[in-house]
C-alpha cells in the first residue's frame, strides 16, 4: 500500500450553486472578496493539515464549500466555509479590525478582511459574518441586495461564482 501525503491530496472544492438572477453589484470588487477568502481558506487548510496525519487528511479530507442561494427574494447569499481548525471568539472578535492577522510574519498585512467588510457594508449595503469555534471549521456568510441604488454599480453576472 502507497502511503499519501496531504500535498497529493489536496484541497477538496465543492460547489454548491444556486440558482441567481443578475445582481447589481461592484463585480470587481465582490471578486476581490472572494479571492481574499478563497486565499484565508487555503492559508487555514494548509497549515491545519501539517498538524495531521496522512490518515486524518485521508479520511477527513480539507475541503472548501461554496454555496450561493437568493433569500428573502431580495437578498443573494453567499457561503464560503472550510473544515480547518476554526478560531476562538477573541479571534473572531477582531477578524475585521485593520492590521489584525493570523499568520506568521511577512504572510499577511490584516488588511485583506477589513477592505472586505468595507466593500460588503458600504459599497453593497450588504452584511458579511464569521461562524467559526475551535475545531468546527469556519463559515463566512455575505449577503448583498439584489438590487442597489446607486446607479453607477454594473450588473454582473452570477457564473462569477463558477
Amino acid at each position: 500500500m502507497r502511503s499519501l501525503s496531504s500535498n497529493q491530496l489536496g484541497i477538496q472544492l465543492v460547489k454548491e450553486y444556486g440558482h441567481l438572477p443578475l445582481v447589481e453589484c461592484y463585480a470587481g470588487q465582490l471578486n476581490q472578496v472572494f479571492m481574499n477568502l478563497l486565499a484565508n481558506a487555503i492559508d487555514a487548510l494548509e497549515e491545519y493539515d501539517k498538524e495531521r496525519s496522512p490518515q486524518e487528511i485521508y479520511f477527513c479530507r480539507s475541503t472548501i464549500r461554496i454555496r450561493t442561494e437568493v433569500t428573502d427574494n431580495e437578498f443573494v447569499t453567499i457561503r464560503i466555509g472550510d473544515t480547518g481548525p476554526g478560531m476562538t471568539e477573541e479571534v473572531r472578535d477582531r477578524l475585521f479590525d485593520p492590521f489584525f492577522t493570523t499568520k506568521p510574519v511577512g504572510r499577511g498585512t490584516g488588511l485583506g478582511l477589513s477592505i472586505s467588510q468595507e466593500i460588503i457594508v458600504s459599497k453593497h449595503g450588504g452584511q458579511i459574518t464569521c461562524i467559526s469555534a475551535p475545531g468546527q471549521g469556519t463559515e463566512f456568510m455575505i449577503k448583498i441586495p439584489m438590487r442597489s441604488h446607486p446607479l453607477e454599480l454594473t450588473l454582473a453576472v452570477p457564473s462569477c461564482f463558477g
